[in-house]
C-alpha cells in the first residue's frame, strides 16, 4: 500500500468540552463501538469501582477528571482512528491547547442541560484560529435539559457556528426514545437492540410512540428543514459548516451513528505549517514534532515518553532522524503506539499517527524531527503563568528526587519553574490553581519527594530578550529591580512583576528592553 493510501486511512482528532459534559465517557463509548474494549466503566460511579480507560493517572482516577491528554488508537471500518482525549478543566487548558496542534479535526461535546460553557468557548476559539473542522455532539439527551432548538441557538450565538443538524433526538429526558438520522430519514430506537425504521413509518403510525412526541417532532423537523442548511462535505472541511449530533454517551445512544459519519467525513492528515515552509503529508521524507511529554507513564519503570505527531513521510523504527533543536541524529529503537496507558512497539508509522519515544531528558515540547532538513513547526503555544508559589522541600534527604521530579514535570508542560536571581529560591508558576495539587501529588507518589507551597506576590511573568535589548538598560534593570529577576529552567531571564502597574512602569522606564509574555521569541 502506497503512502497516499496509508494517509487516507487515518483519522486523528481531539475531543474537547467543558468539565463534566461527558467527554471521557464519550471517548470510552467510541472505543466500545470501535471494538477496542469490551466494556466501559462509569467514570464517576461510586458503585462501579472502575475508571475511564483514558484516565490512567492515579490522581485522575481519584478525582474523576482528566488532568492530562490521553492518546488512544483503534481500527474502525478499515480506518485507523487516533483519539486525543483532552482535559476539560480550565486549570489544564494549556495541555489541551498544545494537543490541538496535533489533531486534524475535533468533536466538541455539549451538555444538553448546561449548554455552551466558558471553557468550551475558549477551546473553540483556538480551533477556529487553527481552522480545524469541528463536529458537535450534544450529550445527555436521556436527562431533562434544554430544548434542542435552544441548544442550537446557543451554539450559533455563543460560538458563531453555522450549524447543520445531522441527527436529532426523539424526545428529551423521560421522553427520550432514540435518535433520528436526518440524512437517511431513519429512526434508531434506544431499545430493541437499536432497531431502525424509516422516519415516515414512525410519523404515519403514532401507535409506535407517544402521539404528543410525534406532533412535536413534526414541527421540529419542519423547522430544521426550513432554517438549517443541509450538510455539505466541502464546507465542513473548510470550517464553514458544523454538523451537529445528539445522543447519550452513557446509554450508547447516537454514538455508533456519529462514529460512522465521522469516519466517512472527517479529514485525513493535512498539511502543517513550519517556519520555513508548508509540509505536505505525502512528502517521502519523514517529519514530526513533539506536542506532549509524559514522565512516569509506568511509575514502576520511571519511563519518560515524548509524544510525536507524524506530519510527513514514513517513520521507521531504528532509522536515524535529525533532532532539529539538538542539531544531532537520534535513533528510536522502541517507538510505541498507544492505547491509554498500554503501549506496544511498532516498526512503521505514517502521517496522522501518534508515537511515543523514550526520552532521557533530551527533548522539549515543540521539538521537530526530520531526515536532515531544518524544520521548525509553529503554533505550539506556551503561556505566561497566572498563579505563582514558592516550592518548599519537606524532606531534605529527598532533595535529589525533588529536583528531578520538578525538572521532569516542567518538561511535560504541567507548569513552569523559576529560580530567583537574588536568593536562588524556586518558584512554580501554573495556569490554574489545581495544577499545584497535581504537582504535589505526583512528586510524592512518582518520585517519593514531599513538598509544600508558600504564597508569593507575583502577578505576571515576562521573558526578556537579552540579545536584542539595550545592554546598559539591562544592567540597570538587574541592579534596581533585582528582586523581580529570575531564570526559567532553560536559563532564560524572566521578569516577575508583582502587579500590572509594576510591569507597565518598568516597560516605560526601560523602553529599550524587549519583554515577551511567551518564552518563544
Amino acid at each position: 500500500m502506497n503512502l497516499k493510501k496509508k494517509i487516507n486511512l487515518r483519522r486523528t482528532f481531539g475531543i474537547i468540552s467543558h468539565p463534566d459534559a461527558g467527554k471521557t465517557t464519550l471517548t470510552e463509548k467510541l472505543l466500545l463501538f470501535g471494538g477496542a474494549i469490551n466494556e466501559a466503566g462509569a467514570v464517576k460511579s461510586n458503585k462501579i469501582k472502575k475508571t475511564a480507560t483514558s484516565d490512567f493517572m492515579e490522581i485522575e482516577k481519584q478525582r474523576g477528571i482528566s488532568v492530562s491528554t490521553s492518546v488512544l488508537s483503534f481500527n474502525y471500518l478499515d480506518k485507523k482512528i487516533n483519539i486525543l482525549d483532552t482535559p476539560g478543566h480550565k486549570d489544564f487548558a494549556e495541555d489541551t491547547f498544545r494537543t490541538l496542534t496535533a489533531v486534524d479535526s475535533v468533536i466538541v461535546v455539549i451538555d444538553i442541560a448546561k449548554g455552551v460553557e466558558e471553557q468550551t468557548e475558549k477551546l473553540v476559539k483556538v480551533c477556529k484560529m487553527r481552522k480545524i473542522p469541528i463536529m458537535i455532539f450534544v450529550n445527555k439527551c436521556d436527562r431533562e435539559g434544554k430544548d434542542p432548538f435552544d441548544i442550537l441557538d446557543e451554539l450559533e450565538n455563543k460560538l458563531e457556528f453555522n450549524l447543520s443538524p445531522v441527527t436529532y433526538p426523539l424526545g428529551i429526558g423521560y421522553d427520550f426514545n432514540g435518535i433520528i438520522d436526518l440524512l437517511k430519514s431513519e429512526v434508531i430506537f434506544n431499545n430493541d437492540k437499536l432497531k431502525k425504521i424509516e422516519l415516515g413509518s414512525l410519523i404515519n403510525n403514532s401507535s409506535k410512540i407517544n402521539e404528543r412526541i410525534i406532533k412535536s417532532l413534526n414541527d421540529d423537523l419542519e423547522l430544521i428543514d426550513g432554517i438549517y442548511p443541509k450538510f455539505n462535505y466541502s464546507k465542513y472541511l473548510n470550517c464553514e459548516i458544523q454538523p451537529v449530533f445528539f445522543g447519550s454517551a452513557l446509554h450508547n445512544s447516537g454514538i455508533s451513528l456519529m462514529l460512522d459519519y465521522f469516519v466517512k467525513y472527517s479529514p485525513p492528515p493535512g498539511k502543517k505549517e513550519a517556519v520555513e515552509r508548508i509540509i505536505d503529508p505525502e512528502e517521502e521524507k519523514f517529519s514530526g514534532f513533539i506536542f506532549k511529554i509524559h514522565a512516569n507513564m509506568d511509575p514502576k519503570h520511571r519511563d519518560r515518553l515524548s509524544f510525536i505527531k507524524i506530519v510527513s513521510g514514513e517513520f521507521k523504527r531504528n532509522n536515524m532522524y535529525y533532532h532539529v533543536r539538538g542539531k544531532k541524529k537520534i535513533r528510536f529503537s522502541s517507538p510505541n503506539s498507544f492505547f491509554a496507558d498500554k503501549k506496544e512497539i511498532i516498526d512503521k508509522s505514517y502521517p496522522g499517527d501518534i508515537i511515543g519515544v523514550h526520552d532521557t531528558g533530551n527533548f522539549k515540547i515543540g521539538d521537530s524531527f526530520s531526515e536532515g532538513e531544518q524544520i521548525e513547526f509553529i503554533g505550539i503555544p506556551s503561556f505566561s503563568p497566572e498563579h505563582f508559589r514558592y516550592i518548599i522541600n519537606n524532606d531534605p534527604l529527598k532533595s535529589k528526587q525533588l529536583s528531578k521530579g520538578i525538572n521532569q514535570l516542567m518538561d511535560e508542560g504541567v507548569a513552569q519553574s523559576f529560580t530567583l536571581k537574588l536568593n536562588g529560591r524556586k518558584i512554580i508558576g501554573t495556569v490554574g490553581v489545581l495544577q499545584f495539587d497535581v504537582i504535589k501529588y505526583r512528586l510524592q507518589h512518582e518520585y517519593g519527594a514531599k513538598c509544600s507551597y508558600e504564597n508569593i506576590n507575583i502577578r505576571k511573568a515576562c521573558w526578556i530578550d537579552e540579545i536584542n535589548s539595550d545592554k546598559k538598560q539591562l544592567q540597570e534593570l538587574f541592579v534596581h529591580k533585582s528582586k523581580f529577576i529570575a531564570f526559567d529552567k532553560d536559563k532564560k531571564v524572566v521578569f516577575l512583576a508583582d502587579s500590572d502597574f509594576t510591569l507597565m512602569n518598568t516597560k516605560q522606564k526601560y523602553d529599550k528592553i524587549l519583554f515577551y509574555e511567551k518564552s518563544e521569541f
